[in-house]
């Protein structure tokens, strides 16, 4: 019985979070993925994966979102649990929660970097590290996961939470660069290590590159007052997809092809973050920012119908053309 209330205080909560403000791609992008991804998937695949989803081991907290209880419709809770489910891999680096942490948290499954410099004004590539990131290798794991027959509903969730995020991830252009110049001459780390605020700003006041795309989305268009942060997504990824519709990207999906997915994330990083008028120190004009933040709404766009058909593919045939919210 305590622990029935536990789980339901828990769900409770977890549901009263997605009406707070959003904060940053690694939370509101990845919920739009989520969301974009559910309006292109089949009916079969949505309730597989939400059963899926809803198995997953108690202590990894996955299912908490959804509660047979809720005061919403059953269809409702269920897209909130899929929604959710992509900042599983985010949520939980929370320490405070130590055995979710020891147990699921890997730090290097977030990125996929390919070190380069420039060199004349041409991209160079340079050799990298022995531990450049582990996303590939994790995205292909949890794709035969999840194909698998033989594995079970538990650990097809956690592979199903960890492919929802990782896919979101390599659509972000500096989850697949590190640039080395004399001042990172190890690489910058994703662009963490690029400050946009002056020279000598104490630590807790610096802002980096990799800040400024991870929360182009918010930014650009800023939650209402007294918005809930589902109907500040459900407003933005219609639009995403109205913007970016499906047929724009139906012939070039390149599905369980993970490298190219990487590859066109590092192009865009060379070419569309690290452009000429962008400087050290300084914070990107306006026309920076719109540039990200059509980058951004395009990228999110495509990695939620990629989602959407790898998911079909394994668990539920071809998108239906319209698909309901």
């Amino acid at each position: 019985m305590r622990r029935t209330l536990f789980r339901h205080s828990l769900s409770i909560a977890l549901i009263l979070a997605i009406c707070m403000p959003v904060l940053a791609w690694h939370d509101e992008g990845h919920k739009l993925t989520g969301y974009i991804a559910w309006q292109h998937m089949t009916p079969q695949a949505r309730e597989t994966v939400i059963r899926i989803l809803r198995a997953a081991p108690e202590d990894s907290q996955i299912s908490a979102l959804y509660s047979i209880y809720g005061i919403e419709p059953e269809p409702i809770r269920k897209m909130e649990l899929f929604v959710w489910a992509p900042t599983w891999a985010d949520a939980i680096r929370e320490r405070s929660i130590p055995v979710r942490y020891r147990k699921y948290h890997h730090s290097n499954w977030h990125y996929q970097d390919t070190f380069w410099k420039e060199v004349n004004g041409k991209v160079e590539k340079i050799e990298m590290p022995e531990d450049g990131g582990q996303a590939l290798i994790q995205i292909a794991d949890a794709d035969k996961t999840m194909r698998d027959p033989k594995e079970s509903d538990a650990d097809k969730a956690i592979a199903i939470a960890w492919f929802l995020h990782l896919a979101g991830d390599l659509h972000q252009p500096l989850h697949n660069s590190a640039r080395v110049t004399a001042t990172e001459p190890k690489g910058d780390q994703g662009g963490n290590l690029f400050l946009l605020t002056p020279e000598g700003t104490p630590r807790d006041k610096q802002y980096n590159l990799h800040s400024f795309w991870d929360g182009i989305v918010i930014r650009s268009v800023p939650l209402k007052q007294g918005q809930c942060e589902f109907d500040y997504f459900r407003s933005v990824g219609d639009k995403m997809m109205k913007e970016h519709p499906y047929s724009e990207f139906s012939n070039t999906l390149k599905l369980g092809n993970y490298d190219a997915w990487h590859q066109e994330g590092f192009m865009l990083a060379t070419t569309a973050v690290f452009t000429p008028d962008l400087k050290r120190f300084e914070m990107p004009s306006q026309k920076y920012q719109k540039a990200a933040f059509n980058i951004a709404e395009r990228q999110i766009a495509l990695a939620g119908y990629r989602i959407a058909d790898t998911l079909n593919s394994i668990f539920g045939g071809p998108a239906p053309a319209v698909a309901p919210n």
